[in-house]
């Protein structure tokens, strides 16, 4: 385990202030705000920590309502939605300089029988034989190094390996929206607990899944300047246990854009073949508008 994947699990280690109430603090990110996948993930955590342990998350859904301080802390407020027999449902409202900037509403299950189907895994290449992101980004004398040196240490807790180039590393003709990434944390993780193994897939989930909506219209991203954007919500269906720190096949598409949105859905699956998670995402995606 690096020092990167010791601080990342720090950092979703929330401190408890009140009953409902949690704190956290937020890392660089590649872009000058908060990222998402933090703040989801943080969201998370403070949701299950008031849920019993044989509970884990089934589902979430999210809306990323302002830009959050990277520079500031972070107020998450618990509300106990409901506690049944089988589910409970959590809702998080996190909070910087006294407005919301993000919401969440989570509901978890305790385990139970029942009909098992699921969507075939789509082929890919082994994920040991694909380059890392730092051997990727040895290619890119096109981008900035110091936007490289900002991707990498972003990514510096997670072995992320493209399928095929990224946005960022070939643009300028429009591709298939399809997108594929394998991911593990970069380490193996000592913890069982289930809610730490969703947690992080809700981290990493947020770092890739437009990039098919960029890839359809043959733009670079915020790396290259030609489109702005952000995450505006964020949906996740947990379908069967996984681990994070095992190989997971990110599969993403975009099927649609429009009005300066775009819209990208995509399931993981472990390495032999099980579908573990599903999660689709709506994004501002603007070309940015040039001098008049």
């Amino acid at each position: 385990m690096n020092q990167a994947l010791k601080d990342l699990l720090d950092l979703l280690d929330l401190e408890q202030i009140e009953e409902n109430i949690f704190r956290g603090r937020s890392r660089s990110a590649v872009v000058p705000r908060v990222f998402g996948g933090q703040v989801a993930a943080q969201a998370l955590v403070a949701a299950g920590r008031t849920v019993p342990a044989d509970r884990p998350p089934h589902s979430l859904h999210a809306y990323f309502l302002r830009m959050g301080d990277p520079g500031a802390p972070i107020v998450y407020t618990v509300e106990r939605i409901r506690d049944g027999r089988s589910f409970t449902t959590r809702r998080v409202v996190a909070v910087q300089h006294g407005r919301p900037i993000f919401s969440l509403s989570a509901s978890f299950q305790e385990h139970e029988a029942g009909l098992d189907h699921q969507a075939p895994m789509p082929p890919a290449p082994d994920p040991v034989t694909l380059p890392t992101s730092a051997e990727r980004f040895r290619g890119y004398d096109h981008l900035d190094p110091e936007v490289v040196a900002r991707f990498l240490e972003a990514r510096e807790a997670i072995d992320l390996r493209y399928v095929d180039e990224p946005p960022y590393g070939r643009y300028g003709e429009p591709r298939e929206p399809h997108s594929q990434v394998w991911f593990r944390t970069a380490g193996k993780l000592a913890e069982d607990d289930p809610l730490l193994h969703v947690v992080l897939a809700t981290y990493v989930s947020d770092m890739t899944l437009l990039d098919s909506v960029l890839l359809a219209h043959g733009r670079g991203g915020w790396a290259v300047g030609d489109v702005v954007g952000a995450s505006l919500d964020h949906a996740m269906w947990f379908h069967r246990p996984f681990r994070a720190d095992e190989w997971l096949l990110y599969d993403q598409e975009s099927p649609s854009a429009y009005g300066g949105r775009g819209l990208g859905q995509a399931r993981i699956y472990t390495q032999d073949g099980r579908l573990a998670v599903s999660v689709i995402q709506e994004g501002v995606v603007r070309v940015p508008r040039g001098p008049r």
